[in-house]
């Protein structure tokens, strides 16, 4: 994550490049080059956006924010980034405005595909909405299931070409052509789906609120999430993790109680990635109480990072950075007791190797061993995060916070009992959002600690491992039903094609926290164990 070969950078980026004095073909790192160009404009992304308005809802987005192109003029400036082209002028042959997509002149001419949006209700200030597909569009819709299941992604083109703006068909083959390294077509793919979706949007439909909601349960509402999911992992290997943040709040608002793709397992990644610490500080103190934040190790870990950062930033007064310095290393000696399975694996994506003192010890050995689903989030976030862990002034906080846990460990600190019996009690299976998420991450890290229903059952890639309870609002022919059989299927062209639980794992859809790690819905099958996480 963030290192990109210099020939994949836009243009904007090989500016910052040759005026930072690199070179073609040295893969140089985005985020250090970016932060050469913060601190010699004086910029601090901390004073804009996410942190700066602490009376609006946490989960607010900003339109100006979902614009790459705010975010780039940070660093080189609106001439260099839009040149003498007048921002509209693009845009001639489309009349609908949007946020998300400025509409190119390379694209088909658009015309309604077939996709409207319903508003379902209204109730306690939030909005229930949901996207329909018209007679024609469901037609098109069967013919792109027999496409994929034809397994040629040429058929797909062909359905393209016929109907430009199917969302599933540009989805589908945006990864095909991700796989073949085209990413600029990918991108405009991906790009091209979410403006089908936003000329859909309803009237009252609000981006930027928080109080707008899209069930996951309903098919038709899958797709605009993982559009939005993959426009924003695009913008954050474009160097762009400001905005790339700004869409992943976008997703966790339209269902903040199930997060059907785990954005919490996300959000902390792009708010250090953007160095917005304090909005990260301030979703997790308003999220832990009834979210229990803290027991998930992205975040035990990335907030103590946090008040690490904040501590060295120059505008912090002695005394406050002490104390922010103080907290940050007792949160990060608390994470490491909680979660020390994090270390070893960190250590070893960081390159770096630990001292005898380290690796001899029992407590980061065999005693850290962890559940199949402790494994899966561990192995998520190092796998992710482990870039941010590697600057020298980090591993150095990160070894002194080493030294003073194996001192409590060797001092027989009741923390660390309570601690290993809360392991042993919790994270007894994860449920289906989670490993939806791992799948969508591409991390290997993460992706070899699936469970094997996971991996040995196939996996749709324009809807993968769908909610049990869908909600379906119309279904395929009968005769247009048939299977065909897939072996080495491709983990992005047919990624995984279709999951089959055996009947003690059917449960419904939940949050990925509720309460004290109790799903909200509990299995139907009455027989069935409970499937949480903890």
């Amino acid at each position: 994550m963030g290192v990109l070969p210099l020939r994949h950078l836009t243009w904007s980026h090989r500016l910052l490049c040759l005026m930072c004095g690199c070179q073609e073909g040295a893969g140089d790192d985005i985020d250090a080059l970016l932060e050469t160009i913060e601190q010699s404009n004086g910029l601090t992304l901390q004073s804009e956006g996410c942190g700066a308005s602490d009376n609006r809802p946490v989960l607010y987005v900003e339109h100006r924010n979902l614009n790459p192109e705010t975010e780039l003029k940070r660093y080189f400036g609106a001439r260099a980034v839009l040149g003498d082209q007048r921002p509209r002028q693009r845009q001639r042959q489309f009349h609908r405005s949007t946020w998300m997509t400025i509409p190119k002149d390379t694209w088909p001419r658009f015309s309604r595909p077939g996709i409207s949006m319903t508003l379902l209700e209204s109730r306690d200030g939030l909005q229930y909405f949901t996207f329909e597909h018209s007679r024609d569009y469901q037609q098109i819709q069967f013919k792109f299931l027999n496409s994929v299941e034809s397994m040629d992604p040429n058929n797909i083109v062909a359905l393209l070409q016929m109907n430009p703006y199917h969302i599933d068909s540009l989805l589908q083959l945006s990864d095909v052509c991700r796989i073949q390294e085209d990413q600029e077509m990918a991108r405009d793919l991906i790009e091209r789906a979410l403006y089908s979706f936003e000329c859909a949007f309803h009237p009252v439909c609000s981006l930027t609120s928080g109080t707008s909601r899209l069930d996951y349960l309903r098919p038709e509402n899958r797709a605009f999430y993982l559009a939005v999911y993959k426009h924003m992992m695009f913008l954050e290997r474009r160097g762009c993790p400001r905005t790339a943040l700004e869409y992943c709040r976008l997703i966790l608002s339209l269902d903040p109680d199930s997060d059907p793709l785990c954005m919490l397992l996300l959000i902390d990644f792009l708010s250090l990635r953007s160095r917005e610490y304090n909005f990260l500080l301030r979703l997790y103190q308003d999220w832990e109480v009834h979210r229990n934040l803290s027991q998930l190790p992205n975040f035990a870990f990335s907030v103590a990072l946090s008040h690490f950062h904040l501590s060295q930033e120059d505008q912090t007064e002695s005394e406050e950075r002490e104390r922010l310095k103080h907290k940050a290393a007792l949160l990060l000696q608390d994470a490491l007791i909680m979660f020390p399975g994090v270390l070893m694996p960190l250590l070893d994506l960081c390159t770096v190797q630990p001292d005898a003192a380290v690796s001899s010890h029992d407590f980061f050995g065999p005693r850290s061993q962890q559940s199949p689903a402790l494994a899966e989030l561990v192995s998520l976030y190092v796998g992710r995060t482990h870039t941010l862990w590697r600057e020298g002034g980090v591993l150095l906080w990160l070894e002194e916070c080493v030294r003073e846990v194996l001192r409590r460990v060797d001092a027989k600190d009741p923390l660390v009992e309570d601690c290993q019996n809360k392991r042993k009690q919790r994270y007894q299976s994860a449920p289906l959002n989670i490993h939806r998420h791992v799948i969508l991450s591409e991390i290997k890290e993460a992706t070899s600690t699936l469970p094997l229903e996971v991996t040995t059952q196939s996996v749709m890639g324009f809807d993968p491992l769908p909610p049990l309870d869908s909600v379906v609002s119309y279904t395929r022919p009968e005769s247009s039903t048939q299977r065909c059989t897939r072996s080495s299927v491709s983990w992005q062209f047919l990624a995984w094609n279709s999951l089959h639980f055996s009947e003690q794992e059917k449960t419904d859809e939940f949050p990925l926290f509720s309460g004290h790690f109790e799903p909200v819905i509990k299995p139907t099958n009455a027989d069935a164990p409970d499937t949480q996480l903890v």
